[in-house]
């Protein structure tokens, strides 16, 4: 088989629809747009939402809560995951690991046990992470 011998699988191509070419094709004279307005004008376009007049979805449906912008994110990590990083676990070496999102404050958690004694460099460390990683022999170090 050559390149130019490619063609569609049969009945998987449809031809184009042609419309305003004459009252012969079934779709002249209106081209399928109905009679006058500006649903058969080009360029029409109602706003996104817009559902004809009626009071729209975003509109009829209660508002609840608020967001607080001052919230701070954090990616968490589990005390687990900490072994054969190193000795010394940061942010960033936990970034290169796919453990967490670069750039992101980072908080350890205590699910899962440790055995080696690790320093851990962490913006936030839990009560039960912080005990695990000084039982095992290890330090908790947290960033401002």
């Amino acid at each position: 088989m050559k390149l130019h011998e490619l063609s569609p699988a049969p009945g998987s191509t449809h031809s184009r629809k042609r419309v305003g070419r004459g009252p012969g094709s079934g779709l002249g004279k209106t081209a399928g747009r109905g009679h006058k307005g500006g649903r058969s004008r080009s360029g029409h376009s109602s706003r996104p939402g817009f559902e004809g007049g009626q009071m729209p979805l975003i509109r009829r449906v209660p508002k609840r809560g608020f967001t607080n912008e001052f919230r701070v994110e954090y990616s968490v990590v589990n005390v687990a995951r900490l072994a054969g990083l190193g000795e010394r676990v940061t942010p960033e070496l936990l970034a290169e690991n796919g453990l967490v999102h670069a750039g992101r404050r980072v908080k350890v958690l205590g699910q899962g046990e440790i055995a080696a004694p690790v320093t851990v460099v962490a913006h936030k460390f839990s009560a039960s992470a912080r005990t695990k990683i000084e039982a095992a022999g290890g330090r908790c170090e947290e960033l401002g």
